[in-house]
């Protein structure tokens, strides 16, 4: 090669190799971000984003989009997440349906442990068991007396099929020796007003739900289902206290993206939830909302998934539990 030509070939190659190296280089993120939510406005897991991306906007200075999409037990709005360009521009919340369902949907539109790349757990969400200000007990062993009394006829709401408040009344029955009735409505919201209305009796959801109208007395709280008394709410015993120690339900709220996802993206997605979480207003939400702040990483959220993922599988064989 002559040394002209070897000269252009050089001068080429290196101005090649620097439009490479500053794209690498490029800071994240330079453009808004889509968070996705698998379930309807208003609901627990939409207000942890929106509270989430509120703050993240002010520290990254971009802009957070939050969009809602629910149906399938979650799976909609997480495979959306699952097949989107893995660069940190879609990101997901994902809860405790992520894990369940894998037992419940034959052909998911994505392999939960091998399509996501876990960020963060920003808190556990524990359930809060309320009945209707009418209903004629005032305790949990009353409540299962009564419910020995007239099997399969109380009647329970939930935001769905497969969804938190209705795996954690299934669990309720299986430990209690109890059959109620299940009535699935669509979202939160909705379960909640139909307890409100007396359609059904009893409704297992966060204290973000239920605080209001337990405070106007329209419905009554009985227990948590939390390993421990809420910070929010101490005077609630825990259903361990009553003697059933298998009679936990505890909920995450965790962000994630899609495998593949740059190391150092996550990193810095993890750092910035970290920080948020660790902020005494934030913390303070979130425990008003009976949630507890935890800020934990990628790997403690994948040991979670796998381990959750084979629990909630031989729970639904065990419950029989379907999505019909």
């Amino acid at each position: 090669m002559r040394p002209i030509a070897k000269l252009a070939f050089g001068v080429l190659f290196w101005s090649l190799a620097a439009v490479a190296f500053d794209t690498r280089a490029a800071p994240y993120p330079e453009r808004p971000i889509k968070l996705v939510v698998a379930t309807t406005a208003g609901s627990l897991p939409d207000i942890v984003a929106r509270l989430l991306g509120e703050r993240l906007a002010a520290s990254t200075g971009q802009s957070i989009v939050v969009e809602n999409r629910p149906g399938a037990i979650g799976t909609i709005g997480l495979g959306q997440v699952a097949k989107a360009p893995p660069d940190g521009y879609t990101l997901g919340i994902a809860t405790l349906p992520l894990v369940v369902a894998p037992s419940l949907i034959p052909r998911l539109p994505y392999d939960v442990e091998k399509d996501f790349s876990p960020v963060a757990i920003i808190g556990w969400n524990y359930a809060v068991l309320a009945i209707r200000s009418s209903l004629p007990v005032h305790s949990i062993p009353q409540l299962i007396d009564l419910a020995k009394s007239k099997q399969g006829t109380l009647k329970y709401s939930s935001p769905g099929n497969a969804t938190p408040g209705h795996l954690g009344m299934k669990l309720f029955e299986q430990q209690t020796g109890v059959e109620l009735i299940h009535v699935p409505y669509k979202g939160q919201p909705a379960a909640t007003a139909a307890l409100l209305q007396g359609d059904v009796d009893i409704c297992l959801a966060g204290m973000l739900t239920m605080a209001p109208h337990v405070k106007s007395g329209g419905v009554r709280a009985l227990a948590t289902m939390a390993p421990r008394r809420l910070t929010s709410n101490p005077e609630l015993p825990t259903m361990i206290e009553y003697g059933y120690p298998e009679l936990k339900l505890i909920d995450f709220q965790g962000l994630v993206a899609p495998a593949g996802t740059p190391a150092e993206v996550i990193e810095r997605l993890r750092m910035e939830v970290a920080d948020i979480v660790a902020k005494p207003d934030v913390r303070l939400r979130l425990e008003q909302m009976s949630m507890e702040p935890v800020g934990l990483g990628p790997l403690e959220f994948r040991q979670l998934i796998q381990s959750e993922t084979r629990r909630w599988s031989r729970f639904v064989r065990e419950a029989q539990i379907t999505v019909e």
